[in-house]
């Protein structure tokens, strides 16, 4: 079963201005979500979290395995006119929002394209609505704002002007964020970044609950 519509994808135009991006609702198909979020890796933490060091079932692997898939890259490349052959690929997951998540940022130069899936069977909240935005320092001056409903894919090229962000919320927030990457050398360290950070915000999480 093909989980990702990539007819959709392909006839969905892509938005070149102020930075090229596409959007597709409904990109996971609806016969796939109950199984992807039944095994969804459980998040207790906000954060980004590498993939390699979660668990998971088979229905939330099959993602995976068809956006790291010949048939998604070659999509992606069409789209974008961006050559992808040789460029390692990271995965990270998040599963919870914090704090100080959804701060105005650009992503960093070593990532070529970012690809995010939400996957919350609701999403009736002011906050937590990803806003592409014109400018780094008005969380107002928007693009488009994408409620992070389930099966909702935001692809963006990463430009020095690619700003995003979200309003405050705190709670569950289902992501799956797919990168390729500039070299294997960027995916080991920020695989090992991601792994480190978890690790701390897991810890500080762990003593908050004792205390």
């Amino acid at each position: 079963m093909n989980r990702l519509d990539l007819a959709a994808f392909r006839s969905t135009p892509l938005t070149h201005e102020p930075f090229p991006y596409l959007i597709v609702p409904h990109f996971v198909r609806p016969v796939a979500l109950a199984a992807i979020n039944a095994d969804y890796p459980t998040i207790q933490s906000p954060g980004s979290f590498p993939v390699a060091g979660l668990t998971f079932g088979s229905g939330f692997q099959y993602l995976l395995d068809e956006l790291r898939g010949s048939a998604f890259r070659a999509a992606c490349e069409e789209k974008f006119a961006i050559d992808l052959s040789g460029r390692p690929d990271m995965i990270t997951v998040r599963g919870r929002c914090g704090t100080r998540d959804g701060n105005i940022h650009t992503d960093g130069a070593t990532k070529i394209l970012t690809v995010l899936i939400y996957m919350n069977p609701t999403w009736e909240q002011s906050g937590g609505r990803l806003r592409l935005l014109r400018s780094p320092h008005d969380l107002d001056d928007v693009i488009v704002e994408i409620p992070p409903a389930e099966g909702t894919l935001l692809v963006f090229r990463r430009t020095e002007n690619s700003w995003h962000g979200h309003k405050p919320f705190v709670g569950p927030r289902r992501v799956v964020q797919f990168n390729w990457v500039t070299s294997q050398a960027v995916e080991r360290r920020e695989r090992y970044r991601h792994r480190v950070s978890a690790l701390v915000k897991k810890t500080l999480s762990f003593f908050r609950r004792s205390a």
